[in-house]
């Protein structure tokens, strides 16, 4: 008789005070062995809440600090960090002095000021950009207009004009620019569709070939030994072209067709094959037109005189072209040419990976785009021109630089470069020399240097 009521008194002993746990503890959420508690509404706490869980857990009352250190009306709330230098100090410190209070809001007055300056002047720049593109837009559409109303339809007529000549050196509208570039650098090969698709054909039976046997000693006067390296140089370099894009690499929209272009000209071309810096030709073409045409410009792109020359690997042929190049370069830049000179800095170490590549892997492809614009205008004049545009834009940083930082500099140029600067120091370089142009100045370099002469640059020595 006497265990039962002992008990009762036990499980009765502080009842409210459990209560109040318990209700405490299911307030809040927790955790448990496998798993959190889920949590409970109405989880946001005041302090006032907190304050009064922490008397009902420990039986202790909390003093509220002095009401004079306090500041009773706010005129804004904090929005970050800076603006705790205007609260009051815990009650716990000394208090700031009038002068301390002062001065802190002098600073912070002053911190916002500054961001309010920071912020109108970014405004402002966002907005000067968007209205230089709203104005570069406009002057696209009505070229656009021009281009296929006017120009395109008679192309024979009016391509040669001192007008389309001039709206051309602003740069082809992007829905246009696929055909001008196609009709600008023609077809003298006669190549068709049908014809690469022949090409094409042939390429997938060899890629099956190769895969399965490499029994043939000679195909078309090529070993399969340098087929098959061709064929992996493809592969290597189509993933590192463009790869901030993402659409060439593998899984991309336009792996397998820069793929197919690439393998199609090899067996167009064994006497060719693939070099180095062709991939990104091929993917600006992708870009602009369709897989045939591409192919297509393409395939007489590369058989012009200069990128036949580079692509072949003609080291007299390339050295002609350097040296002419240096002519102009000497009566542009006479500065910066001799500069260059006191360190032995030829042009192959910088102009090979432009003319390789027609200057899409070292300019931005917008801008890379533009300068293929008047390319395929001027022909390869044009190619030799940009590269002095570039160095002339550069010049005073180059005249500070040794060897191995200006080739470095060269080799990877700054991502910030604008079209508006780079044509404006273009269009100041002057494709003369007393009197002579560009194709009179090679004329005469190509009669003075005998083959194998002078072959002083040290990237071209074998």
């Amino acid at each position: 008789m006497g265990m039962p009521a002992t008990l009762n008194r036990q499980r009765n002993l502080f009842p409210k005070r459990a209560k109040e746990l318990k209700s405490v503890v299911h307030s809040a959420p927790g955790w448990k062995l496998f798993g959190k508690v889920p949590p409970r509404e109405n989880l946001q706490k005041t302090s006032k809440i907190i304050q009064q869980e922490y008397e009902a857990r420990t039986g202790r009352t909390c003093k509220p600090p002095p009401q004079c250190s306090r500041r009773k009306n706010f005129e804004f709330e904090p929005l970050s960090t800076t603006a705790l230098i205007l609260e009051d100090r815990p009650s716990n410190l000394p208090a700031k002095s009038m002068e301390e209070a002062l001065r802190h809001r002098q600073e912070y007055d002053e911190m916002v000021a500054e961001a309010k300056k920071r912020e109108i002047k970014e405004a402002h720049k966002r907005k000067k950009i968007m209205k230089e593109r709203f104005k570069q837009e406009e002057n696209i559409a009505s070229a656009m207009v021009i281009w296929i109303n006017e120009i395109l339809p008679n192309w024979e007529v009016m391509r040669s004009t001192r007008r389309v000549r001039e709206l051309w050196w602003q740069g082809l509208p992007p829905s246009v620019r696929g055909k001008v570039w196609s009709l600008a650098v023609g077809n003298e090969l006669n190549i068709t569709p049908e014809l690469y698709e022949i090409f094409l054909s042939r390429a997938k039976e060899r890629w099956k070939s190769f895969s399965e046997t490499s029994s043939e000693n000679d195909i078309e006067g090529v070993s399969v030994a340098d087929r098959e390296a061709s064929l992996e140089l493809i592969k290597l370099d189509i993933s590192r072209t463009f790869p901030s894009l993402y659409i060439f690499q593998k899984g991309g929209p336009y792996h397998d067709v820069l793929h197919s272009i690439l393998g199609a000209y090899t067996c167009y071309r064994p006497d060719v094959g693939y070099v180095q810096g062709m991939s990104f030709i091929a993917a600006v073409l992708i870009l602009n037109l369709e897989e045939a045409d591409a192919f297509i410009a393409f395939a007489n792109l590369l058989n012009k005189p200069c990128q036949l020359a580079f692509f072949r690997v003609d080291h007299s042929m390339m050295l002609k072209y350097f040296a002419t190049f240096e002519v102009f370069f000497e009566e542009n830049l006479s500065k910066l040419f001799l500069h260059f000179k006191s360190y032995s800095l030829t042009p192959d170490i910088y102009l090979i990976d432009w003319i390789f590549t027609l200057y899409s892997k070292s300019l931005p492809l917008d801008l890379a785009c533009r300068v293929w614009d008047v390319f395929c205008r001027d022909g390869e004049e044009f190619l030799f021109r940009t590269g002095l545009g570039i160095l002339r834009l550069y010049e005073d940083i180059l005249l500070k630089m040794d060897f191995i930082h200006i080739a470095q500099f060269l080799t990877k140029l700054p991502e910030d470069i604008t079209s508006e600067k780079l044509f404006s120091c273009i269009a100041a370089i002057q494709m003369q020399n007393s009197t002579k142009k560009w194709t009179q100045v090679f004329a005469s370099v190509m009669k003075d240097i005998k083959e194998g002469d002078k072959n002083n640059s040290p990237a071209l020595k074998s």
